[in-house]
């Protein structure tokens, strides 16, 4: 079982990752594992790069058998971090590009000459977790029990496009989006928490479906254990 250790910005991330992304990938030879950026009893949040370059480079020395990969989001990202500014005015899956291009190089060039820079494996989520939920609508409306509100988060998706091209504006960012016709979402990673329960509930395939990109990194994870 090949180990690939996930560096997430918080709780909610690390509980979707064991929850639903680690059974997936193990059934492929591939054990995957969250680490909630920071310090042990960090809260979790972007802090800046190179505190993130840091940590992953960490990692790599530590575990040299296993890949290390991210999910962060898109959204809230500061203008400092390598790749935002060169990619605002794209479309989601060039900003995706741009910027994870740019982490892979800034992490290659502080590894070790004798170690391979392919066991990094950069993802930004774009332009934020909740993008996944938009994946199923219908599930997504049951989970807060106001099956009425499926046709009006489905006419987001249409509007733009696809999931993934959710926005990441201030007020209509995929989470701004649910709280505006939802108030009572929850994000979060205790019982009651949203987000993981739609994320499972939804399941990898219909994600990978209506997400190129999200579908897109999950290959090249399950390429980490062949």
């Amino acid at each position: 079982m090949h180990r690939v250790l996930i560096v997430v910005e918080g709780f909610t991330e690390r509980t979707i990752v064991e929850q639903t992304f680690a059974p997936h990938l193990g059934a492929r030879g591939v054990s995957l594992h969250g680490k909630i950026i920071g310090k042990p009893g960090h809260k979790g949040g972007i802090r800046n790069f190179d505190a993130v370059r840091k940590e992953i480079l960490a990692l790599l020395k530590q575990e040299r058998a296993s890949h290390v990969s991210t999910f962060f989001d898109y959204y809230g990202l500061p203008d400092s971090w390598p790749g935002v500014q060169q990619a605002k005015g794209e479309k989601a899956q060039e900003i995706a590009g741009i910027v994870e291009a740019a982490m892979r190089s800034e992490v290659a060039v502080k590894m070790d000459s004798s170690d391979d820079p392919n066991r990094f494996v950069p993802y930004i989520q774009m332009h934020e977790l909740e993008a996944l939920l938009f994946s199923d609508t219908k599930v997504m409306s049951s989970a807060f029990e106001r099956p009425d509100l499926e046709p009006r988060f489905t006419q987001i998706v249409h509007e733009c496009g696809e999931c993934e091209e959710i926005n990441d504006h201030e007020a209509t960012a995929p989470s701004k989006r649910i709280e505006r016709l939802f108030s009572g979402y929850r994000k979060g990673s205790g019982l009651r928490a949203h987000a993981p329960i739609i994320v499972r509930r939804i399941g990898m395939d219909r994600i990978r479906g209506a997400c190129p990109h999200f579908n897109g990194w999950i290959q090249r994870l399950e390429d980490t254990g062949s």
